[in-house]
């Protein structure tokens, strides 16, 4: 578990819990050892929703702390949210847009939302405690949108799966009564989520065959019951799903004056760089998965040895960023196959990257040793100079020393 500074997503706290333990009493030991770290209070503390638990929210806010982190379904009930989004359906509640500046300059609109306060209480080592909490009901554009499409490909296959139900074909269960035909296509609604935004009908039919008769068995007249389901997406359904689609509501005590909506929906995004910091502990740069230790001492060590190494890489690229900015300069050079592209935001691995050829050479003489190491290039020079790095402190390996006695 990872308490990390934003906008670095430095790790100020590592902790090593348990795999098959719940989350959500994970975040106040994490909250306590952050406060322990930081000279004071004021500091907003960004979270998932395992964080929302009442009782995390209080004590940050009897500690004069911050919270932002959005609302699961435990604290707010899909009627509670549809009392939020009832005034926006009847067109009673404006709301505000969310730009973001793109890469490219683009500026784009990612949500949309408003907000409205409400009072709570709560119970704080022993203390009663009463506050007033903002809540940020927020659409985002592309989780709609992402959302949506899913919906439309769970229709698709409730239905092309329903529709196989009428198949009849040797080795395939036939539905010869309505209730069985009926439990078998709820049991696909459920399974592809679709519970209401489909409706059917079955149609039962009853056809007579006419058996000769053979051998010592007279002719007879045999009956048959046949089912067969017939669907059809109920569209005024699928629209009262599709508009709660994309929207989540967000807690703070955070002070709108200085926190509006739009910035508590951006510095929320920003949570992506925790996730870089555990892609890096278990990915190729710090490979900590698959661990091969099994004492548990050990994988706690390595852990925490891995989080200073996450440190590293986390600084590395802040202060050469920060450096190139300042001198509204880009470095060229750190892409293999086109030395002639440039980038402003070079990655840690792309800096330890252009260090990987430098080779030290010890040669023993009589009583001296000989060391020869690879000359820098310019571009590690330069990547040096934007580390405040001195070059000296390279050139010393590579001094000749006499052999100890």
């Amino acid at each position: 578990m990872l308490s990390a500074l934003d906008p670095l997503g430095l790790p100020l706290v590592t902790q090593v819990v348990a795999g098959n333990a719940a989350d959500d009493p994970l975040y106040l030991p994490a909250i306590k050892q952050v406060s322990q770290s930081l000279p004071g209070h004021g500091v907003l503390y960004v979270g998932d929703c395992k964080m929302a638990a009442l009782s995390t929210r209080a004590y940050v806010q009897a500690q004069g702390d911050y919270y932002l982190c959005p609302l699961a379904n435990t604290q707010l009930p899909d009627s509670e949210l549809d009392a939020y989004l009832q005034p926006v359906w009847n067109g009673d509640r404006p709301l505000l847009a969310v730009h973001r500046v793109t890469a490219e300059g683009e500026d784009k609109v990612i949500a949309q939302g408003y907000e409205q306060s409400v009072v709570l209480s709560s119970e704080v080592e022993g203390q009663a405690l009463t506050w007033s909490e903002r809540r940020l009901i927020v659409r985002s554009v592309k989780l709609a949108e992402a959302a949506q499409a899913a919906l439309h490909a769970r229709l698709g296959k409730a239905q092309a799966a329903l529709a196989q139900l009428n198949t009849h074909k040797q080795g395939k269960k036939g539905y010869r009564d309505a209730d069985s035909l009926q439990q078998a296509a709820q049991a696909i609604l459920k399974e592809q989520r679709v519970q209401g935004l489909l409706r059917l009908a079955i149609e039962e039919r009853v056809t007579q065959r006419a058996l000769r008769a053979y051998g010592t068995r007279p002719a007879a007249v045999q009956v048959e019951r046949t089912c067969e389901l017939r669907s059809e997406v109920d569209t005024a359904a699928v629209s009262a799903a599709r508009r709660r689609l994309g929207w989540r509501v967000y807690a703070s005590n955070h002070p709108q004056q200085t926190l509006e909506l739009s910035q508590a929906v951006l510095a929320y995004r920003e949570e992506y760089l925790v996730e870089r910091g555990f892609g890096r502990l278990k990915g190729k740069p710090l490979s900590l998965s698959p661990m091969y230790v099994h004492s548990d001492q050990r994988a706690t060590g390595l852990i925490h040895l891995l989080s200073l190494c996450l440190r590293v890489l986390i600084r590395l690229p802040w202060r050469c960023r920060q450096r190139l900015a300042e001198q509204h300069e880009s470095v060229p050079g750190l892409y293999a196959g086109n030395p002639k592209r440039t980038t402003s935001r070079p990655t840690a691995e792309a800096l330890l990257q252009a260090f990987q050829l430098i080779h030290l050479s010890v040669v023993t003489l009589g009583q001296h040793v000989h060391r020869h190491l690879t000359p820098l290039s310019q571009l590690q020079q330069r990547l040096l100079g934007l580390l405040d790095i001195s070059p000296a402190i390279y050139d010393r390996l590579g001094a000749d020393s006499p052999k100890p006695p």
